[in-house]
């Protein structure tokens, strides 16, 4: 419904893995490279691993679009903990017949395509996407197929793409001769603050549209909130069209993209970029009688997306941030020290003249305050240091006397 409102030619940010979208950001290129490499220099196997949402999907679909015209290709796409049998679920990549057949004829079948194919001079590839559903009982059972060759030729060719699970199956002892047959691996990590705001720029040129369409620091914010994990960046984004054409905006703003997140992320139902786990409830229950109260904190920042960002890490870490204030003259009206524990400043190298009254008033309530730079803020929201709000978190616990709150998940 935005397409028209924005001079769109279709919808730049589905969810759905389109390969004529895909952004080459420096770590997709270099996926995509060692898979080419694998495929044309006959690895046995070859591993893609990465985060959920990370782009595996719409990379192994444009290597589909673009596989040399003398491979033929199987696709395992639906894998799940009752995956059931591995044999049959091959002959059904590759269209053949595997009804009534024992596991010996499915072999037997499979064995005598790959051989066919061979003699037409033609290389055989099994590709598993999903692949961390599949246990080492069957990683093992894949590991046997490949044991048919020819000469020096690799008669089958598997290349396995999942989670960060498929890693840690891989790392099992009883795995290590499959491991060895792993001729190429790369793990897709998500884009970084400079990439996020270059595939969303691509992704909008692409679909017709303006790639300023989103200003600097919608991107940033875009970032922030998504981790740069592009199915979140996508998610964050198309909402944040929607949002658009309903105000009628011309642009994509940093405020309107953190309505976007703060809506998605008070309905419970925005996905956690870290480790592919959904968000935790427990800060929406009430503590258990005994528990120790979460530490409380206010944030005072010049900038809109710097306290947003630190309210960010902070409750990522366990804490309960009640207000984010201005810095101004006004900052000491918005602090009622009976609701919070600490504060949080974020300064920047001109906010001396601005704090001289904060600084006044926080001696009279004996308030803890920690004072951070900005530059340091603005370097983590750019993903240029992602121990940032454990380290923060810790300097922020370390102002209050023993036992004196509790901080969750922080270190």
């Amino acid at each position: 419904m935005y397409k028209a409102h924005f001079g769109l030619r279709e919808k730049p940010f589905s969810l759905l893995p389109d390969p004529s979208f895909l952004y080459l950001s420096d770590k997709h290129r270099m996926a995509l490279a060692l898979l080419q490499y694998g495929l044309s220099n006959q690895a046995g196997f070859t591993a893609i691993t990465g985060g959920i949402g990370t782009g595996k999907t719409t990379l192994i679909r444009h290597l589909l679009n673009n596989m040399e015209q003398d491979v033929t290709v199987g696709l395992i796409s639906n894998t799940h903990r009752s995956f059931g049998e591995l044999l049959q679920w091959i002959l059904l990549a590759f269209n053949l017949d595997h009804a009534h057949k024992t596991k010996v004829e499915m072999y037997r079948t499979f064995v005598d395509f790959m051989i066919r194919e061979y003699a037409r001079n033609r290389r055989t590839v099994l590709i598993v996407d999903e692949a961390q559903n599949m246990d080492a009982d069957t990683l093992e059972e894949l590991r046997m197929l490949s044991n048919i060759n020819a000469d020096k030729d690799q008669v089958l060719q598997v290349v396995l793409v999942g989670q960060q699970q498929l890693r840690d199956t891989l790392r099992r002892p009883d795995l290590v001769q499959f491991v060895q047959r792993i001729a190429v691996d790369y793990h897709l990590t998500p884009l970084t603050a400079e990439e996020t705001q270059a595939y969303i720029r691509h992704r909008l040129s692409v679909a017709g549209g303006d790639p300023e369409l989103f200003t600097e620091a919608a991107c940033a914010a875009v970032h922030q909130f998504s981790h740069g994990v592009p199915r979140l960046v996508n998610l964050l984004s198309d909402l944040a069209l929607v949002y658009g054409y309903a105000e009628q905006r011309t642009r994509i703003d940093a405020d309107l993209v953190m309505d976007v997140a703060r809506e998605k992320k008070a309905g419970g139902l925005f996905p956690d970029p870290e480790a592919g786990q959904a968000p935790a409830s427990a800060a929406a229950n009430p503590p258990a009688a005994g528990a120790k109260k979460k530490l409380r904190l206010a944030i005072a920042s010049e900038s809109p997306a710097l306290r947003s960002h630190l309210r960010q890490l902070v409750e990522a870490q366990g804490l309960t941030v009640v207000d984010e204030i201005p810095l101004n003259d006004t900052t000491t009206s918005r602090i009622d020290p009976d609701t919070i524990d600490i504060l949080l400043v974020d300064l920047d190298e001109n906010a001396e003249d601005r704090v001289g009254n904060l600084c006044d008033m926080l001696a009279q309530w004996n308030l803890p305050v920690l004072f951070n730079d900005s530059q340091v803020t603005e370097a983590s929201l750019r993903g240029q240091d992602p121990q940032f709000g454990p380290k923060l978190t810790s300097k922020l616990m370390s102002l209050l006397p023993a036992g004196s709150a509790d901080n969750g998940n922080a270190a």
